[in-house]
């Protein structure tokens, strides 16, 4: 058992390999053992490639770590793709709620596990509404680990620090009356490219949601980087 720790401003220590030490996580979902009061699940393709891409998925508001799975893990299992999501600790992540501790810190101990089970070779963040938002400022502090970020209506943008560049795709709906596109989605896209990060932005018509041909669209922007 990895056991979570304090969290320094939001960096995460976990690093992929391509040959990890550990024994093998099963094919299907596995859930990993971080200690009382924590659900961290992770979901693995079918026997394949050496090396595989990982991505670590934030639910929204009031969510868990099964809703993320469900929201992205179909497509992503499909295309090769390890999916790992954690459960906030409170209804919503920590820095939404006010600053980094609990959930980053478990989320670093969670990356450890999988990333000592699973070979990998490249790691995205991803994340959807208060989990978009929480997926692109840890994203952004914490380049050196995520090469690229998927954030699906995301309400704002709050890095706690900045480190690399990863690339940022995100979408966002017209006509989302939880978190309005003119103040949140268009407004983080300014936001990244004034600071001079590679944005790809996909402005969809319809609300607040995250929808198949949605993840499709980021998972291909992300893998067809590669």
């Amino acid at each position: 058992m990895t056991a979570p720790r304090p969290a320094a401003a939001g960096q995460l220590d976990a690093r992929p390999s391509t040959e990890p030490a550990g024994e093998p996580l099963p094919p299907g979902i596995s859930h990993l053992d971080l200690g009382p009061g924590v659900e961290a699940a992770v979901a693995v393709p079918p026997e394949g490639a050496t090396a595989r891409a990982l991505l670590v998925f934030c639910h929204g508001a009031g969510g868990t770590a099964a809703d993320a799975l469900r929201a992205v893990g179909e497509e992503a299992l499909r295309r090769g793709v390890v999916v790992l999501a954690t459960s906030s600790v409170g209804a919503t992540w920590d820095l939404v709620a006010g600053g980094l501790g609990r959930d980053v810190a478990v989320l670093d101990a969670a990356l450890a596990q999988v990333l000592d089970r699973v070979p990998v070779d490249r790691v995205a963040l991803g994340g959807f509404s208060d989990g978009g938002s929480y997926a692109v400022s840890l994203g952004v502090a914490n380049g050196g680990l995520f090469g690229e970020v998927l954030a699906f209506s995301p309400g704002f943008l709050a890095p706690p620090a900045r480190q690399g560049r990863p690339r940022v795709w995100l979408c966002h709906g017209t006509d989302d009356r939880v978190l309005p596109v003119d103040r949140c989605g268009r407004r983080v896209v300014a936001q990244l490219r004034e600071a001079g990060y590679d944005v790809t932005y996909d402005e969809f018509v319809g609300g607040h949601v995250v929808t198949p041909d949605l993840v499709g669209a980021g998972l291909g922007w992300w893998l067809g980087r590669t």
